[in-house]
């Protein structure tokens, strides 16, 4: 069986990435297609045979793609994929739009309906001026996205918040794969799992809360950075993105931006942080997922992909709702709480490498009998 993996870009490294990676291990001879790929930025893409839509040589579209959204549904229809039995589409954009014949099946891994048409709207396009200019290109693009959403002969979820959002926004319907946490710990001596995490909220060493994300908006980093303002209580906060200016002039002293870092660092600030804090409202989570690996509780607002992740009062606690005064609420009854390691690292079994392949291949063969019946 010839495979092919798609996705929007490849020009950054994240959670969606990682599943990329997972995939690869599943298929390992398939190629990767792309609208465009910037290699410096994605390294980690070196593991595949990387094939790119014209965009490719468009003036500054490898670091600039949101100028060319317009031209990302004619990249991804004007790929061919006649030679393959499988093409994988792994998108929260324009690579489930792509044009395939009957001998091929498509399978959409959803990520979500493109957020900044749909659940994010308001989010992207915050003033009326702004949503005002942009009527027109966010109407064609949901318009295409509606007519692309068809296209797929059957869709994998990332989560059952994103299986309600693909039925609400494409009327079809999805079933439900939880991607993998892969982050491999560089030292297995974990911490005794009979012990319990206590709450210092001091500035000593190992003694910190923790924000993993890329900084862009509709992650709410500045709730978490707003309440251990107040708190003065250690965070640090690692990833980079747009708001990252923004983000340093609010933040207090007790306030470290760490940047990008290695797996290898990144499990060393799981394994000393008191908890992970997790602001947004996200699809997923699959950093959540991580600090769970490592023993580590979340403290996480109450929505999206965090009530599939979390046990409330056992591996975490929720705050409700977005807002910095109801995080400060959730870290004062934090600091009299204890989780259990071994259940934060139970919680996370669910999400392994093996689990993701039998669901996924399961719910591969699932889609092939019905398609090709």
């Amino acid at each position: 069986m010839k495979v092919a993996i798609l996705y929007d870009r490849v020009s950054k490294w994240g959670g969606a990435e990682r599943i990329l990676l997972a995939l690869h291990k599943l298929f390992p001879e398939a190629s990767l297609y792309t609208s465009v790929y910037h290699a410096q930025k994605a390294p980690w893409a070196k593991e595949f045979t990387v094939k790119t839509s014209f965009l490719q040589h468009a003036p500054a579209a490898r670091v600039w793609h949101e100028a060319y959204a317009l031209f990302m549904p004619i990249a991804f229809e004007n790929f061919s994929f006649d030679e393959y039995d499988l093409v994988i589409s792994v998108t929260s954009e324009a690579a489930k739009g792509i044009i395939t014949k009957p001998k091929t099946l498509h399978i959409c891994y959803c990520l979500t309906p493109t957020r900044y048409l749909w659940s994010g709207y308001n989010e992207y396009f915050r003033s009326q001026l702004i949503q005002k200019m942009t009527r027109p290109l966010v109407s064609y693009l949901q318009t295409w996205d509606r007519v692309a959403a068809q296209r797929p002969d059957a869709y994998i979820a990332i989560s059952s918040e994103v299986k309600k959002r693909i039925k609400t926004y494409y009327g079809r319907e999805s079933t439900v794969v939880y991607p993998p946490v892969a982050l491999a710990s560089s030292d297995r001596r974990l911490v005794n799992s009979s012990e319990k995490i206590t709450k210092r909220y001091t500035l000593n060493a190992n003694d910190y809360f923790l924000v993993v994300s890329r900084l862009v908006p509709y992650k709410r980093i500045d709730i978490a950075i707003n309440a251990c303002n107040v708190l003065q209580l250690p965070l640090k906060i690692v990833g980079m993105g747009s708001q990252d200016g923004m983000l340093r002039r609010i933040a207090g002293p007790t306030i470290e931006f760490v940047g990008s870092l290695t797996d290898y660092e990144l499990v060393e600030y799981y394994k000393a942080c008191r908890a992970l804090i997790f602001p947004g409202n996200e699809d997923f989570g699959l950093v959540m997922v991580e600090a769970q690996k490592f023993g580590k509780p979340v403290i996480a607002f109450k929505n999206g992909g965090a009530l599939e992740i979390i046990a409330d009062a056992k591996t975490g606690a929720f705050f409700y709702p977005q807002t910095t005064e109801a995080l400060i609420k959730a870290l004062n009854v934090f600091e009299e709480e204890a989780f259990s390691i071994e259940a934060c690292i139970k919680n996370a079994e669910r999400f392994s490498f093996l689990e993701f392949k039998k669901s996924f291949m399961h719910a591969l063969e699932k889609a092939q009998e019905q398609y090709f019946r």
